[in-house]
C-alpha cells in the first residue's frame, strides 16, 4: 500500500465500543511504500470521465452482433437508433458463466404512451457492461410477476445464467424486486454501487429518451431518490482516530490493479470502464481511519455497501452513505477557521477528481498498509 499523504488529523472523536461477535481475519499485501509531499489543497485537475461501453452498447444488437465494425459505422448505427427498440446485447468476448452479479433499474421514464401514461423501463447490465438489456412496459403491468419474468427471459434469450445478485438503486422498488429476486433464488443488494448502471442511464437520457416520440421534457420524476438526515453510527462501526489523506492517481490505480490479491475486506472500481482521465501525479483525497480493531472493523464495513463519504462543512461532521438511503454521521470535529478549511479543500479535491475518492481503515494512522480499502465515487443524481 502506498503511504498515504496526511493533512488533518482529529484525534480521539471516536472510542471503539466492545463488541462480541465473531470476527473474520483478513491476510494482507506486503506494503509499497511511497513518500508524499504535496499538499491537498494544490489539486486543480479537473477530470473528463465517460462511460467506455463496449461497440454495441447503444444499438439492439443480439448476441451475434459483429465485433469488427469500425468506430464510423459504429457511429451511423447511434444515429439510425430507434429508441423504441430493445437492448439485447452480449459481449461474444465474455463467457456467460462468468457475469453472476446484475446491476437493475426498474423505473417509470419521462415518456409517455398511446395511452397517455408514463412508460416504465427494466435496465439491466453488468459492472463491464458485457451484458446489457432493455424493456419498455405500461404502467398497469409492474409487478413483482412481471419482473421475475422479465429476468429469466433476459437469461433465456442472451443464455446467460442466472445471477447470484442483483444490485438496484431505488428503495421505492424494494419490495417488488427483493420478492421477484428471491422466487429466482437471487440475492437482492440494495445499493449505489451501481456505477455503470447509472452512468448508462445518463447516456440513454441523452441518446435515447429524449427521442423517444413520447419523451416529455421537464416531466418529474416518479421515484425520485432518497437522502434521509443521518443516523448516530452503529457500535460496531467506531473508529478511534480519522484523517484527511491523500493518494496519488497512479497509486489508487496500483491499488485497484491488484486488488482481489491485496484486500480482504473493502471494494474497487473499475477505473479504465468509467474513462477516468486524471493526471498520474493528481492527488485523490481520502479518508483514513484508525483503531486498534481494524481488521474487525474492516470486516464489519465490508457486510455493508459503502457508497461515499461526504464532508458536511455546516455540521463540523463527516456523512458516511451505505446501501441505497442509510446515512451515518461518522465522525464529528471542532469547528473552527482551520478545520473549515481543511473539510472545504477535501471536497474540492474530491470534485477535481471527478468525485473519486477512498475510504482506508488502518491499524495506525502511521501504518504504511491497510486492512481494509474502499474505492469511491460521489456522482450526481440520474436524470430518470
Amino acid at each position: 500500500m502506498a503511504t498515504l499523504g496526511l493533512n488533518c488529523y482529529s484525534p480521539g472523536i471516536r472510542v471503539a465500543r466492545p463488541q462480541s461477535a465473531p470476527l473474520p481475519s483478513s491476510h494482507l499485501h506486503p506494503p509499497r511504500p511511497l513518500s508524499l509531499s504535496r499538499p491537498i489543497h494544490t489539486l486543480s485537475a479537473t477530470p473528463r470521465r465517460r462511460l467506455a461501453a463496449p461497440p454495441s452498447s447503444i444499438s439492439t444488437a443480439s448476441t451475434a452482433a459483429d465485433d469488427e465494425e469500425g468506430l464510423q459505422e459504429e457511429a451511423e448505427e447511434e444515429d439510425d437508433l430507434d429508441p423504441t427498440e430493445e437492448v439485447r446485447f452480449l459481449d461474444p468476448a465474455m463467457e456467460p458463466g462468468s457475469i453472476v452479479e446484475w446491476e437493475m433499474d426498474f423505473c417509470s421514464r419521462p415518456i409517455l404512451d398511446d395511452r397517455g401514461k408514463k412508460l416504465w423501463e427494466l435496465v439491466v447490465c453488468d459492472r463491464t457492461l458485457s451484458l446489457q438489456f432493455t424493456r419498455f412496459f405500461p404502467n398497469n403491468v409492474i409487478n413483482s410477476i412481471t419482473l421475475k419474468e422479465s429476468i429469466a427471459s433476459i437469461s433465456d434469450s442472451l443464455g446467460v445464467p442466472l445471477p447470484k445478485k442483483i444490485r438496484f438503486f431505488r428503495s421505492q422498488m424494494q419490495t417488488i424486486i427483493t420478492r421477484a429476486c428471491k422466487e429466482l433464488g437471487i440475492k437482492p443488494i440494495p445499493s449505489k454501487r451501481c456505477i455503470s448502471l447509472l452512468l448508462w442511464l445518463e447516456d440513454r437520457y441523452e441518446t435515447v429518451y429524449t427521442r423517444h416520440p413520447g419523451f416529455q421534457q421537464g416531466s418529474t420524476p416518479l421515484l425520485t431518490l432518497d437522502n434521509p438526515f443521518p443516523m448516530d453510527l452503529p457500535d460496531n462501526l467506531f473508529g478511534e482516530k480519522w484523517a484527511f489523506v491523500q493518494l496519488p492517481y497512479s497509486a489508487v490505480l496500483e491499488e485497484t490493479s491488484s486488488f482481489a490479491a491485496r484486500y480482504a475486506s473493502g471494494q474497487s472500481l473499475d477505473l479504465e470502464l468509467l474513462g477516468f482521465e486524471i493526471e498520474d501525479n493528481t492527488l485523490v483525497p481520502g479518508l483514513a481511519v484508525a483503531s486498534s480493531r481494524a481488521k474487525p472493523l474492516a470486516a464489519w464495513m465490508s457486510g455493508l455497501e459503502v457508497c461515499s463519504v461526504e464532508a458536511d462543512v455546516s455540521r463540523a461532521r463527516l456523512i458516511l452513505s451505505v446501501g441505497i438511503s442509510t446515512r451515518y454521521i461518522y465522525a464529528t470535529y471542532t469547528k473552527n477557521a482551520a478545520t473549515t478549511k481543511e473539510a472545504e479543500a477535501w471536497e474540492a479535491a474530491k470534485k477535481a477528481c471527478g468525485g473519486l475518492h477512498f475510504l482506508a481503515i488502518q491499524d495506525s494512522l502511521d501504518s504504511e498498509d491497510c486492512v481494509g480499502f474502499w474505492l469511491l465515487l460521489d456522482l450526481p443524481l440520474p436524470p430518470v
